[in-house]
């Protein structure tokens, strides 16, 4: 089960991974709202990452307190303020992904058992949440960038 929950959270099967979804996007681009579309590349990068930090700090440190939704999920603008600022949410997407990955691997978690400060989540039911969010976010980082013209 492992094995398979890994395989899905690195972005295994048939669709596109985050490092594939996001790379290349031009800084021009990166804070352009398309027609049609509600949210931007960087809002979209944004919102994975404090999910996805969200729901790893829930799994591993009962002192954790979530944002208020749904101001808390998405950032201020629509634009990143500057390139570093893109490159640290990339950089910190990758880390706290490796870090939920960290946390399935450790044959010590019972990936089954419920997380004591919680009510009723496991940590297999927290992984799976991260990885169907962001496929979900993925899918949809990937037309806006097709709408943009930055997709092939």
């Amino acid at each position: 089960m492992r094995e398979h929950l890994l395989y899905l959270l690195k972005g295994g099967g048939a669709h596109a991974h985050f490092d594939q979804a996001i790379a290349g996007i031009p800084a021009a681009l990166r804070g352009k709202r398309p027609k049609g579309a509600a949210h931007s590349p960087w809002e979209i990068l944004e919102h994975m990452r404090i999910a996805q930090w969200d729901i790893l700090e829930f799994s591993r440190n009962p002192g954790h307190v979530s944002p208020e939704w749904p101001a808390g999920y998405w950032p201020a603008a629509a634009a990143p303020p500057n390139a570093r600022a893109w490159s640290a949410s990339v950089k910190a997407s990758r880390a706290d992904l490796q870090a939920m990955c960290d946390l399935v691997a450790d044959e010590s978690v019972d990936l089954l058992a419920r997380i004591p400060h919680g009510d009723g989540q496991t940590v297999l039911r927290e992984a799976l949440l991260v990885a169907d969010h962001n496929s979900y976010h993925l899918g949809e980082l990937l037309v806006v960038r097709r709408l943009l013209g930055a997709w092939k």
